[in-house]
């Protein structure tokens, strides 16, 4: 890399065209973490207990 500032200013000229999630479908996203975290824990506690 020739140009570090350049590439701190392209970095930034990207990060603007990124269409970012709105508040809502952050929180439904980590709801959809949180619940397919407690599904696999049940799944493997209860083969952990029945072996």
């Amino acid at each position: 890399m020739k140009n570090p500032l350049k590439f701190i200013q392209d970095v930034k000229q990207e990060a603007f065209k990124v269409t970012w999630p709105t508040g809502k479908e952050t929180i439904q996203g980590a709801l959809m973490v949180v619940a397919m975290a407690i599904v696999a824990a049940i799944f493997f506690f209860y083969f952990w207990i029945k072996f």
